[in-house]
């Protein structure tokens, strides 16, 4: 496409700016945007869009796509979770309901099994501090922490960029002064995943009912004895962290990222009875002990979830 062109057509479509960029490691990233227009009141744990032209550059070394031309033209969107980085540079606690920018966290998508090259993260990585893109002007989302009391056990349960929407909600919660612990799990392949880890570490220091469980499955020295999050709470070990049992009445419970890790029960349509997948995720392990998943908007449990999988 003509420069021109493209030069319209990014005036015409984006309405924000990369504000800051942090690179984990190359496949993986924060990135704050901030709006052109005013952010709307949210809630942590909540998602917008984010978009760029199927004109902007692909990283190298990513799948290749083959796009019509008709196609060229047209802006790729997909839905991510807004996260926060929880302490300010000065090692404060921030406050992202109050910045002129959102945050996310980002993996890099290479490849699919599909056989269709993955349309939005090759670009995204390709971006800059200073360059623009979409970002939606609706922030919207059921996963949330409004059932939440002070005093409550909330279980923060992730696997990879699902941690996004639970670093908004620790955030919130400490803002708060949340009374009850408060447990944030996530599971990576490798220690260098967890991009975060170092801010978790700080906030532990400060905050006694604040514990972070961090499992990497593919490090060498976990071979053979991997730990995912299911098997934390099957061995107690969970429990063990807080220093109490887990009572359904006084926990809740936020699992975002892997369907295998969740594991959402499936309803027949014909009987109404719900059945688990063959893998047992962390919805069955809960269930057993008395705890219930949300069965759709109007009618809530005390296990949260949000299903997305790269």
């Amino acid at each position: 496409m003509e420069s021109e062109a493209i030069a319209q057509m990014r005036q015409e479509k984006y309405n924000a700016t990369v504000h800051g960029l942090n690179k984990v490691h190359s496949d993986l990233m924060m990135i704050r945007i901030r709006p052109d227009k005013p952010i709307i009141p949210h809630k942590a744990g909540q998602y917008t869009l984010l978009g760029l032209g199927n004109w902007e550059p692909r990283l190298p070394e990513t799948m290749e796509e083959v796009l019509p031309d008709t196609d060229r033209s047209k802006l790729v969107r997909r839905s991510y979770s807004i996260s926060a980085a929880i302490l300010e540079e000065s090692g404060a606690l921030g406050n992202n309901l109050e910045t002129p920018y959102l945050e996310f966290y980002i993996v890099l998508v290479r490849e699919t099994s599909s056989g269709k090259a993955p349309a939005l993260t090759p670009r995204l990585f390709m971006l800059r501090e200073g360059d623009r893109l979409f970002c939606g002007e609706k922030i919207t989302g059921a996963y949330n922490l409004d059932l939440v009391k002070p005093t409550d056990t909330v279980l923060l349960l992730g696997t990879g960029t699902g941690e996004a929407p639970h670093n908004f909600m620790l955030q919130q919660l400490l803002r708060n002064g949340h009374q009850g612990p408060i447990v944030n799990a996530c599971c990576v392949r490798l220690k260098k995943d967890l991009g975060y880890l170092p801010t978790h570490e700080k906030v532990m220091a400060r905050y006694p009912n604040y514990n972070y469980i961090p499992l990497a499955t593919r490090e060498p020295e976990n071979a053979g004895k991997k730990v995912y999050i299911q098997d934390v709470i099957r061995s107690g070990d969970l429990e063990k962290r807080i220093g109490r049992e887990l009572d359904p009445a006084s926990t809740h419970v936020f699992l975002c990222g892997n369907p295998a890790m969740i594991g959402v029960p499936e309803k027949n349509r014909e009987t109404g009875e719900y059945s688990y997948p063959k893998t047992e995720g962390v919805i069955e392990v809960l269930e057993k002990r008395g705890f219930r998943a949300d069965r759709g908007h109007h009618d809530r449990g005390n296990i949260h979830f949000e299903e997305y999988w790269s």
